[in-house]
């Protein structure tokens, strides 16, 4: 998420990871040769890869969308996919949909009933999508993936517990959360077959073993339980390409990979992503600040599609940039009684005001503590992407990038936002 890095990724690395995978759900999911995948994400993906791999060595199929996202709900309804690999972001924006098409007080409360229903049965251990809540409730959500979905992976970036079993109830399918990164191949954790729990990552996968160190700046502590997250296995990667140095900062002389990440066990054994560890700073009065954190609870505020958060150590405040999500942001909008199109609501300095009032409100919801909320935010009318060169091809923000980009903006925000 700074400089490109090459990751190497070995042929033994590819087979142990996409094993590990097979094997941890094959109690529950065979792939079979009528299996249809549907590849949406990036091809320099490795979570993308990994699922391909293993669609291939069961000779199952793959169809890869239009290239272009707004008409992914077009293509799954014509392809009709049983494997579906998603992002969290996509996941919100569904989650977001099926809510907002709930618009009576009525419709809200039987979505609300039938979905705590099917909650209490995930909690069994049941998964289905024949049950009475499905006929009258579920089916039309289910339509609109195509219909044959069986199994879903979510990866990549967190997601939060309350969209993931709502989900998990709603689709009736196998929905697997895994946590993992290039540096490992893709997955290091994957959630069990049976346990539709959420908030956590699931056990270490059978490919290779974890445990967690001393972050002690940040008061994390092995022995109490939490700690930075390292990886060893068949699926750690041999280095970054012609880069000893920064090979060096996150794989240890004992093969450990060092990942960034904080994570903690819970009683029964699985992991929970509760930080990070990279890319964090201290503000001014000393209180350290991980944004990406912040940023994927940001996200959860209706109106946003993408946020970028900025501070730094002299400045006893946080900012944000802000990309008002476009399919939403004109009802939104209308609702707090403001009209006009996305360019000229991006510039409409009374929506900024109510986005942040939103995104504060989000941030409550979700514990921010008061020096983790923003102070202030600039709305941007077009969304980070790998061709604006603001995203890097696993989607992740860049940074460097979106920092010098944005400068003019932040130097803005700091000079005119007041505590």
């Amino acid at each position: 998420t700074g400089h490109p890095k090459g990751a190497m990724i070995t042929h033994r690395n590819i087979v142990s990871n996409m094993s590990a995978f097979v094997k941890a759900t094959e109690m529950r999911y065979k792939t079979s040769p009528s299996d249809t995948h549907i590849s949406f994400l990036p091809l320099a993906h490795m979570f993308e890869r990994i699922v391909q791999c293993v669609v291939l060595c069961h000779g199952a199929r793959i169809g890869f969308f239009q290239g272009d996202i707004r008409l992914l709900m077009d293509d799954l309804k014509t392809l009709q996919p049983t494997v579906f690999p998603v992002v969290p972001r996509l996941l919100n924006r569904m989650f977001d949909k099926i809510f907002q098409q709930a618009n009576t007080s009525f419709k809200r409360w039987m979505l609300d009933f039938a979905s705590k229903r099917k909650e209490a049965e995930l909690r069994s251990g049941i998964i289905r999508n024949n049950s009475l809540w499905d006929k009258m409730i579920f089916h039309k959500v289910q339509a609109n993936l195509g219909g044959k979905v069986k199994l879903m992976i979510t990866g990549a970036a967190p997601v939060s517990a309350n969209v993931l079993t709502f989900l998990r109830a709603a689709l009736g399918c196998q929905f697997y959360e895994g946590y993992g990164q290039t540096e490992c191949t893709a997955g290091c954790s994957l959630t069990i077959p049976g346990d539709w729990t959420a908030g956590h990552v699931g056990p270490p996968m059978p490919c290779n073993i974890i445990k967690l160190v001393d972050v002690e700046e940040m008061n994390y502590f092995a022995a109490k339980g939490e700690g930075e997250v390292c990886v060893k296995g068949a699926n750690v990667f041999k280095g970054y390409l012609k880069d000893p140095e920064k090979t060096t900062e996150v794989l240890d002389k004992d093969g450990w990979i060092h990942t960034g990440d904080i994570g903690k066990w819970l009683p029964n054994g699985t992991l929970k992503i509760i930080d990070r560890k990279k890319h964090i700073f201290k503000l001014a009065q000393g209180e350290y600040i991980a944004p990406e954190k912040i940023e994927n609870v940001y996200v959860r505020s209706e109106p946003v599609a993408q946020v970028f958060i900025y501070g730094e150590s002299l400045q006893a405040f946080l900012i944000g940039i802000v990309v008002p999500d476009p399919d939403i942001l004109v009802t939104w909008a209308k609702k707090k009684g403001l009209g006009g199109s996305y360019e000229e609501l991006c510039k409409n300095k009374d929506l900024k005001k109510y986005i942040l009032e939103d995104m504060l409100k989000t941030g409550e919801e979700f514990g921010l503590k008061s020096f983790e909320q923003i102070k202030g935010i600039a709305l941007h009318s077009e969304m980070f992407s790998i061709e604006n060169g603001l995203l890097t091809p696993t989607l992740k923000a860049k940074r460097v990038e979106l920092r010098k980009y944005f400068r003019s903006q932040i130097e803005e925000l700091y000079a005119n936002v007041h505590m």
